[in-house]
């Protein structure tokens, strides 16, 4: 079998899963995988850009999607007047800005006066003295907003504008925080790197539960603007009602198959999107570099390659296709909520994704994407029907059958261990190897 027909059928298989998904359960169940089987597959595509293109251990995806979280409450969200109105909002962005402009100031001292001891003072000085005006504004600025009606706003909002801008500002917002993130830690091996990256999107997530002025902390903002109705709305439609009627079907199923089916396809455009300008890049002549700099540094240094300037590039490109999908996903949930930023989600389960499907393949790791996260969704409920056959012949109240049937929930990690295990014994360069 040729290994086009091979991949071909590979994705079939996905397919078929998800319509018998439909059958079996129903087609909401079956739409709510497939469109979050398409955002996990733009962040495989982010992680595989990273680690498959060149060979950078990035375990801090969590971090950048949640930035993309964020864009979406800063550029949709309407701004909160009485932040603004009360000068907290602008006190904020004033304490911002002049805490970038010390650190500004510093480095720039720091290149401008010769080597000794007064420019350590002069430096010294500078970061102390702008640390302390920066903080008198901006926690000044942090009081009056978030004492602004705080049950329901104490933030400062956004700007406004069509929700559908926030998912390339999302990938902005990430890749700035990338850029930042790698001038300081792309120096360091892979494996320090990967301790690095962990912390501080672990830090980044801190931030947003912390900071209420910011996206309301952990008291969530539910209710964000989509590109799609919401369902209630189209309920409360008679246009869309009674076109539902002529079709047989309730308002209530019509409205939630309209707007996933509205979902699948924008997220169908941007992945397909994004898989091509990773096609296209993988397939570049500065594709072919990233690939010899990851398989071999010393080489490609000795060539008069620029390892840690390239690095930099593509971890940017990488956390910056994170941060869309992120957005995407906070768009399709309608809310953000800090505290579902877990590793065990946005981390390892987006790595499982890549290597299952294939690293350093594109389509391996949209294919990984798509399975994994259908069996994540449909493992546990399958596990549970499959203790209840076997435990079906125990007595009522056994401890066993009791023990056996409360386990059902660990069935997802046990069954992406085994699936990782049979991958990486049976096809170690995963499912779609690369080229």
């Amino acid at each position: 079998m040729s290994a086009t027909m091979k991949n071909t059928l590979l994705f079939l298989l996905v397919g078929v899963l998800i319509l018998i998904t439909g059958m079996v359960q129903s087609w909401n169940s079956a739409l709510l995988i497939l469109n979050m089987g398409l955002v996990s597959a733009i962040m495989a595509l982010g992680v595989n850009l990273q680690w498959g293109f060149a060979g950078l251990f990035n375990v801090g995806v969590m971090g950048f999607v949640a930035l993309g979280g964020l864009a979406v409450v800063l550029v949709s969200e309407p701004p909160v007047e009485g932040a603004w109105g009360a000068g907290g909002a602008w006190r904020i962005l004033g304490g911002l800005a002049l805490g970038a402009l010390s650190v500004a100031a510093a480095v720039l001292t720091y290149k401008r006066l010769p080597r000794g001891r007064m420019r350590g003072i002069a430096v010294l000085a500078i970061l102390v003295l702008g640390f302390f005006v920066y903080r008198w504004i901006f926690d000044g600025g942090v009081e009056l907003v978030e004492a602004n009606n705080p049950a329901s706003t104490g933030n400062i909002g956004g700007l406004n504008l069509p929700v559908l801008l926030a998912w390339p500002a999302g990938g902005l917002l990430a890749a700035g925080a990338a850029w930042i993130i790698g001038k300081t830690a792309l120096g360091l091996r892979s494996d320090y790197l990967a301790i690095a990256t962990l912390g501080i999107a672990e830090i980044i997530v801190a931030v947003l539960k912390n900071e209420d002025w910011l996206a309301r902390g952990v008291k969530n903002i539910s209710g964000l603007a989509r590109p799609l109705p919401y369902e209630v709305d189209l309920q409360t439609d008679p246009g869309f009602v009674q076109t539902a009627a002529h079709l047989g079907l309730d308002p209530v199923i019509a409205s939630t198959l309209y707007v996933k089916l509205g979902y699948t396809a924008l997220f169908l455009v941007v992945l397909l999107v994004l898989l091509w300008l990773s096609q296209m890049a993988l397939k570049s002549p500065w594709g072919r570099m990233m690939r010899a700099i990851r398989d071999n540094e010393t080489a490609a240094e000795a060539m008069g390659k620029d390892v840690t300037r390239r690095h930099l590039q593509i971890f940017i490109l990488g956390s910056a296709v994170c941060g869309i999908a992120g957005a995407m996903m906070t768009t399709l949930d309608g809310q953000l909520t800090p505290g579902s930023y877990q590793p065990l989600r946005f981390t390892f389960l987006i790595w499982v994704m890549v290597i299952v499907g294939g690293s350093g393949n594109n389509f391996g790791s949209v294919l990984g994407a798509m399975l994994i996260w259908f069996l994540w969704v449909q493992v546990e409920p399958i596990g549970l029907w499959l203790i209840q056959l076997i435990t079906a012949g125990m007595a009522e109240g056994s401890a066993l059958k009791v023990h056996l049937l409360n386990s059902a929930a660990h069935m997802r990690l046990l069954t992406m261990g085994v699936v990782l295990l049979l991958v990486l014994r049976f096809s170690p360069k995963g499912l779609i190897p690369e080229k």
